[in-house]
């Protein structure tokens, strides 16, 4: 199987489509939350979620553009409640068995306090070889990863909207978990949104 994995997408669709076709032909997307800006809606970029039948988690963006917070960003008729109402069925923790593995998907840290930014490089992760799964994804710091802490695989793609990582030249990113080799595959790629300044005398 191969599974998809996009992250802190930030209302950013170009993106993820962008994310899409490098991924090429996949079996199911996960999204490991922050899929909008607490507070920017993206009905384009929920829209798609849930046509490609994702498995999206909610962030701590959402939390706020959902919660008491938000209700001025979500009052523009521009906004379809609908989509909202589906966003907010959607859970902060998911737990599922692919391809015979148990697999958490978190936003944050997989530990309280949850909304705890924890990078690559920290020693914190050896904690992640207790946790009761097979695979952990998450999101939450923009920067990708891919490390097996005992029997655990953790997976971070990166963000899909928003760029942070130094360590790719700051480009977007994403990742596919092909379940049968046990690899993790990543696809980096510059922000199709963003405007690059050109050199005086270029037409």
């Amino acid at each position: 199987m191969r599974l998809g994995i996009v992250s802190d997408i930030h209302c950013n669709l170009q993106g993820l489509e962008e994310a899409l076709v490098r991924m090429g032909e996949i079996d199911q997307l996960w999204c490991a939350g922050d899929s909008v800006f607490q507070f920017r809606w993206s009905n384009e970029v929920v829209s798609r979620l849930r046509q490609l039948g994702a498995r999206v988690i909610l962030g701590n963006h959402e939390e706020t553009i959902l919660g008491s917070d938000g209700i001025r960003a979500l009052s523009s008729p521009k906004v379809d409640a609908e989509l909202v109402g589906w966003l907010r069925q959607q859970p902060y923790r998911l737990e599922e068995v692919v391809d015979g593995r148990k697999v958490v998907m978190t936003h944050g840290s997989p530990w309280e306090p949850w909304k705890d930014y924890h990078y690559p490089h920290e020693s914190v992760w050896g904690r992640a070889a207790d946790l009761d799964c097979d695979t952990l994804i998450v999101g939450h710091t923009h920067y990708k990863m891919a490390q097996r802490f005992g029997r655990v695989l953790v997976i971070n793609p990166g963000s899909a909207g928003d760029p942070r990582d130094h360590r790719n030249d700051f480009q977007l990113s994403c990742a596919v978990w092909d379940t049968t080799a046990d690899e993790v595959i990543f696809y980096d790629y510059k922000d199709p949104t963003r405007n690059f300044v050109r050199h005086s005398g270029e037409q």
